[in-house]
Protein backbone atom coordinates (compact mmCIF):
# COMPACT_ATOMS: atom_id res chain seq x y z
CA UNK A 1 0.00 0.00 0.00
CA UNK A 2 1.60 3.23 -1.29
CA UNK A 3 1.32 6.42 1.41
CA UNK A 4 0.61 9.64 -0.14
CA UNK A 5 3.53 12.64 0.20
CA UNK A 6 2.52 15.31 2.48
CA UNK A 7 2.53 17.35 -0.92
CA UNK A 8 -0.61 14.57 -2.30
CA UNK A 9 -1.97 14.91 1.40
CA UNK A 10 -2.33 18.63 1.19
CA UNK A 11 -3.69 18.98 -2.18
CA UNK A 12 -6.30 16.33 -1.44
CA UNK A 13 -7.54 18.59 1.76
CA UNK A 14 -7.67 21.63 -0.89
CA UNK A 15 -9.36 19.50 -3.14
CA UNK A 16 -11.45 19.01 -0.35
CA UNK A 17 -11.81 22.69 0.73
CA UNK A 18 -12.83 23.69 -2.97
CA UNK A 19 -15.40 21.37 -3.10
CA UNK A 20 -16.92 22.25 0.87
CA UNK A 21 -17.29 25.62 -0.72
CA UNK A 22 -18.92 24.71 -4.14
CA UNK A 23 -15.87 25.70 -6.34
CA UNK A 24 -14.63 23.89 -9.39
CA UNK A 25 -11.95 21.68 -9.04
CA UNK A 26 -9.81 22.91 -12.57
CA UNK A 27 -6.89 21.94 -13.02
CA UNK A 28 -5.70 25.58 -13.23
CA UNK A 29 -6.88 26.08 -9.32
CA UNK A 30 -4.45 23.09 -8.53
CA UNK A 31 -1.32 24.35 -10.63
CA UNK A 32 -1.85 27.98 -8.76
CA UNK A 33 -2.07 25.91 -5.48
CA UNK A 34 0.96 23.14 -6.89
CA UNK A 35 3.12 26.19 -7.49
CA UNK A 36 2.66 28.52 -4.19
CA UNK A 37 3.54 25.31 -2.22
CA UNK A 38 6.36 24.59 -4.01
CA UNK A 39 7.89 28.01 -3.37
CA UNK A 40 11.07 28.18 -0.85
CA UNK A 41 10.61 31.87 -0.47
CA UNK A 42 8.63 34.66 -0.29
CA UNK A 43 7.03 35.74 -4.09
CA UNK A 44 4.21 37.62 -5.24
CA UNK A 45 1.67 37.25 -7.69
CA UNK A 46 2.89 37.59 -10.82
CA UNK A 47 5.95 35.56 -9.89
CA UNK A 48 2.82 33.20 -8.32
CA UNK A 49 1.99 33.13 -12.12
CA UNK A 50 4.86 32.63 -13.99
CA UNK A 51 5.35 29.06 -11.70
CA UNK A 52 1.91 27.79 -12.27
CA UNK A 53 2.20 28.70 -15.67
CA UNK A 54 5.20 26.15 -15.95
CA UNK A 55 2.79 23.58 -14.61
CA UNK A 56 -0.22 24.69 -16.53
CA UNK A 57 0.13 27.05 -19.31
CA UNK A 58 -3.61 27.82 -19.47
CA UNK A 59 -3.62 29.63 -16.01
CA UNK A 60 -4.19 32.97 -16.35
CA UNK A 61 -3.79 36.20 -13.88
CA UNK A 62 -7.61 36.14 -13.25
CA UNK A 63 -7.17 32.69 -11.72
CA UNK A 64 -3.98 33.39 -9.95
CA UNK A 65 -5.68 36.54 -8.14
CA UNK A 66 -8.96 34.87 -7.55
CA UNK A 67 -7.52 31.78 -5.84
CA UNK A 68 -4.90 33.64 -3.93
CA UNK A 69 -7.44 34.28 -1.13
CA UNK A 70 -8.92 30.44 -1.01
CA UNK A 71 -5.02 29.45 -0.14
CA UNK A 72 -4.80 31.98 2.48
CA UNK A 73 -8.42 31.09 4.10
CA UNK A 74 -6.73 27.39 3.83
CA UNK A 75 -3.85 28.46 5.30
CA UNK A 76 -1.58 26.77 2.59
CA UNK A 77 0.14 30.39 2.38
CA UNK A 78 0.21 33.39 4.21
CA UNK A 79 0.15 37.16 2.84
CA UNK A 80 3.02 39.51 4.03
CA UNK A 81 1.96 43.41 3.11
CA UNK A 82 4.81 45.76 3.17
CA UNK A 83 3.40 48.65 2.22
CA UNK A 84 3.94 48.54 -1.42
CA UNK A 85 1.67 48.55 -4.06
CA UNK A 86 1.38 44.95 -4.41
CA UNK A 87 1.73 41.86 -1.32
CA UNK A 88 4.36 38.88 -0.93
CA UNK A 89 3.19 35.55 -0.20
CA UNK A 90 4.85 32.64 1.99
CA UNK A 91 3.88 28.75 2.09
CA UNK A 92 2.95 27.95 5.37
CA UNK A 93 5.02 24.77 5.23
CA UNK A 94 2.95 23.83 8.47
CA UNK A 95 5.03 25.98 10.29
CA UNK A 96 5.33 24.75 14.32
CA UNK A 97 5.45 28.44 15.92
CA UNK A 98 4.36 32.44 15.21
CA UNK A 99 6.58 33.83 12.52
CA UNK A 100 7.15 37.69 12.59
CA UNK A 101 8.69 38.89 9.21
CA UNK A 102 11.66 41.61 9.88
CA UNK A 103 12.11 43.37 6.31
CA UNK A 104 15.19 44.84 5.01
CA UNK A 105 13.93 48.53 3.85
CA UNK A 106 17.08 48.77 2.02
CA UNK A 107 16.21 45.71 -0.17
CA UNK A 108 13.22 44.56 0.63
CA UNK A 109 14.17 41.02 1.75
CA UNK A 110 12.02 39.64 4.02
CA UNK A 111 12.90 37.22 6.93
CA UNK A 112 11.02 34.94 8.68
CA UNK A 113 12.01 34.94 12.73
CA UNK A 114 10.32 32.37 14.99
CA UNK A 115 8.37 34.78 17.42
CA UNK A 116 6.28 32.02 20.04
CA UNK A 117 6.07 34.49 22.44
CA UNK A 118 3.72 36.56 20.32
CA UNK A 119 1.41 33.70 19.85
CA UNK A 120 1.25 33.37 23.75
CA UNK A 121 0.79 37.57 23.93
CA UNK A 122 -2.01 37.21 21.41
CA UNK A 123 -4.04 34.67 23.27
CA UNK A 124 -3.11 35.85 26.89
CA UNK A 125 -4.82 39.72 25.77
CA UNK A 126 -7.83 37.77 23.59
CA UNK A 127 -8.22 35.89 27.07
CA UNK A 128 -8.36 39.19 29.56
CA UNK A 129 -10.97 40.50 27.03
CA UNK A 130 -13.00 37.27 26.32
CA UNK A 131 -12.70 37.51 22.77
CA UNK A 132 -11.53 34.76 20.43
CA UNK A 133 -8.41 35.67 18.95
CA UNK A 134 -8.73 35.42 14.72
CA UNK A 135 -5.12 36.45 13.56
CA UNK A 136 -2.26 38.62 14.67
CA UNK A 137 0.53 40.01 13.05
CA UNK A 138 4.11 41.55 13.98
CA UNK A 139 6.28 43.10 11.87
CA UNK A 140 9.95 44.97 11.72
CA UNK A 141 11.44 47.28 8.88
CA UNK A 142 14.70 47.64 9.68
CA UNK A 143 18.05 49.00 7.91
CA UNK A 144 21.12 46.61 6.85
CA UNK A 145 23.92 48.67 8.75
CA UNK A 146 26.06 47.64 6.18
CA UNK A 147 24.59 49.75 4.26
CA UNK A 148 24.87 52.60 6.22
CA UNK A 149 28.53 52.27 6.42
CA UNK A 150 29.38 51.14 3.20
CA UNK A 151 26.65 51.61 0.55
CA UNK A 152 25.87 48.28 -0.07
CA UNK A 153 22.65 46.22 1.19
CA UNK A 154 24.68 43.01 2.80
CA UNK A 155 21.37 41.07 2.99
CA UNK A 156 20.17 41.65 -0.96
CA UNK A 157 22.37 38.44 -2.01
CA UNK A 158 22.61 36.17 1.42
Amino acid sequence: MNNPTILEADESLFREFLASKGLRITSQRIAVFLASVKQEKHFTAEELLAQARSLDNTVSRATVYRTLPLLIENAVIREIDIGKDYKYYVANHKSKTFQTQIVCSDCERIFEIDAPFMEWYGKAVSDKLKMGMESQRLQITAHCLEKQKNGLCAKKHG
